[in-house]
């Protein structure tokens, strides 16, 4: 047998494979095994240094941090959101006067890291008079950054789709505007899901940085319970990096669950007509035909009735 992609290995390339897997296994269950061995051995798994967590003050101080990190990630993914969209036309403008500037401004964003942001914002403005709460510095930073890394990645996405498809937009008396927000965009959208949510989880760690500004957000929180009895460092390490890992899975779980909607859309999948005369489906049967669908079956409907007249089958 052969294979496209690669050659199949032989009897000794299965068996080297197979040495290469278990020694593998074997480090790392060694290398699990030392860390816990370190751990007991340095008493981190005392009830003492978890003592700390069982008081119901803790957790509830532990949910307000983490409804601060919420409000701050869930206003500015918004914000990127929009901007990302903004930024992306402009630079998919065909004046030049639009977008030379916006390419400038995107690339500008883009390679000012978030902290930067974030400390010119809380730091920097004060010298020029105007004072600015953490919570609206983590926002703006945020925002500022990640809608411009959005804005790269839907004009990819637009860029990416075949060139008919605009065409087809175009030949049909859309103008540019309506070719991008009824054709390119959506299209654009579910390409480039994966990329979108994969920013947005890179937005809500990012929120951590908040601490360096004083915004009381859970990393915050979880410095200071560092300082209390026990000095539970890896213990408030471990249960706010849990809260982080599981906040990041239900975004990726939503992220799923979207793309799952969006392939069984029928506006989306082109189907669940009638078939027309020539066996196609006629998209004029029901609401979810697209314009270029249309043309495509009064393309098709040309040709069969160009067949009939000049008797072919």
């Amino acid at each position: 047998m052969t294979s496209v992609l690669y050659d199949v290995p032989g009897p000794r390339a299965i068996l080297r494979n197979r040495l290469i897997s278990v020694a593998t296994v074997v480090v790392v269950l060694a290398l699990l095994a030392f860390i816990g061995f370190r751990f007991y051995e340095s008493g981190q798994f005392d009830a003492s240094r978890w003592y700390v967590f069982t008081f119901s003050a803790v957790w509830t101080q532990i949910f307000g941090a983490l409804g601060r990190t919420l409000a701050a990630f869930g206003l500015a993914a918004i914000l990127a959101l929009a901007l990302g969209f903004i930024l992306a036309i402009g630079r998919l403008s065909d004046r030049a006067w639009i977008r030379i500037p916006v390419t400038v401004v995107t690339e500008f964003f883009r390679a000012v890291p978030v902290l930067v942001f974030m400390m010119l914002l809380y730091y920097g403005l004060p010298v020029l008079g105007i004072k600015m709460e953490p919570y609206w510095a983590v926002v703006l930073a945020l925002m500022v950054y990640n809608g411009s890394v959005l804005a790269e990645v839907l004009r990819a996405g637009v860029e990416s789709l075949p060139r008919g498809q605009g065409e087809a937009g175009y030949a049909i008396g859309l103008r540019k505007s309506g070719v991008m927000r009824l054709i390119l965009m959506p299209q654009a959208i579910r390409a480039m899901l994966p990329v979108i949510v994969a920013q947005l989880v890179v937005t809500l760690k990012d929120t951590a940085l908040g601490f360096i500004i004083t915004y009381p957000e859970l990393l915050y929180f979880a410095k200071q319970l560092t300082s209390q009895q026990g000095r539970p460092v890896l213990q408030s390490a471990f249960v706010i990096g849990g809260i982080y890992i599981i906040m990041c899975l239900i975004l990726s779980g939503i992220a799923k669950w979207l793309e799952i909607q969006t392939r069984r859309s029928p506006r989306l999948q082109g189907g669940g007509g009638m078939p027309d005369a020539g066996g196609g489906i006629d998209p004029r049967l029901h609401g979810g035909g697209t314009d270029t669908e249309l043309i495509a079956m009064q393309g098709g409907a040309g040709k069969y009735n160009l067949g009939n007249s000049s008797g072919g089958v």
